[in-house]
C-alpha cells in the first residue's frame, strides 16, 4: 500500500485509539468527528482483516494483532514527524565547511583581505576555495561545484538568483611620475595618451568600450591584459593610462606610486553583484554566506538591495 495523505490519518486514528482505548477520546485528541474516527477505524479493520479493537466494558481493547502493529505504527509516524519537522540548520562559529567562490581577480584584492579576518575572527572552521569567473561559472553554480558567484554577470538567464551588493564606477589611473598628466586628467590627454586594457570577464570592461565606441573617443590601446593583478606594475612604471573600477584604485592607492582621476567623459557606473542558483537558495550555509558577503561589500557604501530571480 502506499503511503498517502490518508493513510497517515489511518495511522494516527489507530494510534490514538490505542493509546486512549476509546474512539470519542481519539476523535477529540485529533480534533476529528466522532463519525470520521469510526469511518476510519472500519478501513483499517478492512484492511487488515482484523477488527483490531474489540469494545469490552466500554473501552476499546486491542486484539493480538494490533498489538502486533503498535509499535511499527508509532515508529513510523515518529519517523514521519521527524523527517517533516526537520530544519537543515547552519552553525558558523561550529560548521566544517568549504565554499567555492567565483570572483574576478578585482574582488580578490578588494574583498579577500577583509573576508579572511572576518571568517578567523568568528567562522574557524569554515575554509574558501576562489576560482576565477569565466563562461563556465554558471555550469558551475547549477552544479554546486561553486556556491557564489561574484562580479558583473548580465549574461545569466532563467533559475538564478542575483543580488546586488553595489554601485561601481571607473577612474583613470597613472603614475604619480607622468611626465604630461599632473593635476588633472582632460578628455584631450585621455585621447592623447596610450592605454592598458584588462578584457576579463566579469567586470564592466564592456561598457567602457561600448560607451567609448559610442561617443566617438580615441581609444589609444598599446597594451591588453587579462587580468588586473599585473596592471598597477604596468601603470606605475610606464606613462600608460588605465581605466579601472573605483574600488580596485582605491586599494592601490597608498601601495604604489598612482594618481587617479574622474574619467573625463560621461560614463554610467553598474552594480556588482552576487549571484547563485536557485537550488542552493534556501541552503543554511549558502544564506550565511551571502549574507557575509553583502555586510563586507555593502559596508564602504550603499547599502545591498533584495536577492531576485533572473
Amino acid at each position: 500500500m502506499t503511503l498517502q495523505t490518508a493513510d497517515i490519518r489511518l495511522l494516527q486514528v489507530f494510534e490514538e485509539i490505542y493509546k486512549t482505548r476509546s474512539v470519542t477520546r481519539a476523535a477529540d485528541n485529533l480534533g476529528l468527528g466522532q463519525p470520521a474516527v469510526s469511518i476510519a477505524l472500519g478501513r483499517l479493520r478492512e484492511h487488515f482483516d482484523d477488527p483490531l479493537f474489540v469494545r469490552i466494558a466500554n473501552v476499546m481493547e486491542p486484539t493480538p494483532l494490533a498489538r502486533e502493529l503498535e509499535p511499527q505504527v508509532s515508529g513510523t509516524l515518529a519517523s514521519l514527524e521527524q523527517v517533516f519537522g526537520y530544519r537543515s540548520g547552519f552553525d558558523p562559529t561550529t560548521a566544517e565547511r568549504t565554499f567555492c567562490i567565483s570572483m574576478t581577480d578585482i574582488s580578490q584584492l578588494v574583498l579577500l583581505p577583509r573576508l579572511w579576518a572576518h571568517l578567523r575572527r568568528t567562522s574557524p572552521g569554515i575554509h574558501i576555495d576562489i576560482v576565477p569567473l569565466s563562461t563556465d561559472t554558471p555550469r558551475l553554480l547549477e552544479s554546486g561545484e561553486a556556491d557564489l558567484a561574484l562580479g558583473f554577470m548580465p549574461q545569466l538567464e532563467a533559475g538564478f538568483y542575483q543580488q546586488s551588493l553595489f554601485r561601481q564606477r571607473y577612474v583613470c589611473v597613472a603614475s604619480a611620475d607622468h611626465p604630461r598628466i599632473r593635476n588633472r586628467l582632460s578628455l584631450k590627454q585621455f585621447e592623447r595618451e596610450e592605454h592598458a586594457v584588462v578584457t576579463t570577464s566579469g567586470t564592466g570592461h564592456l561598457i567602457l568600450a561600448r560607451e567609448i565606441a559610442s561617443q566617438g573617443i580615441t581609444h589609444n590601446i598599446a597594451l591588453r591584459v587579462p587580468n588586473y593583478l599585473g596592471i598597477a606594475f604596468v601603470v606605475e612604471q610606464t606613462d600608460m593610462l588605465v581605466t579601472i573600477p573605483e574600488r580596485l584604485a582605491e586599494v592601490l592607492e597608498g601601495r604604489g606610486r598612482f594618481k587617479v582621476f574622474p574619467v573625463p567623459f560621461a560614463l554610467p557606473d553598474y552594480a556588482v553583484k552576487q549571484h547563485w542558483h536557485e537550488r542552493y537558495h534556501h541552503d543554511p550555509g549558502n544564506r550565511w554566506l551571502r549574507s557575509v558577503l553583502s555586510e563586507l561589500l555593502s559596508s564602504a557604501g550603499a547599502g545591498a538591495g533584495g536577492a531576485r530571480r533572473v
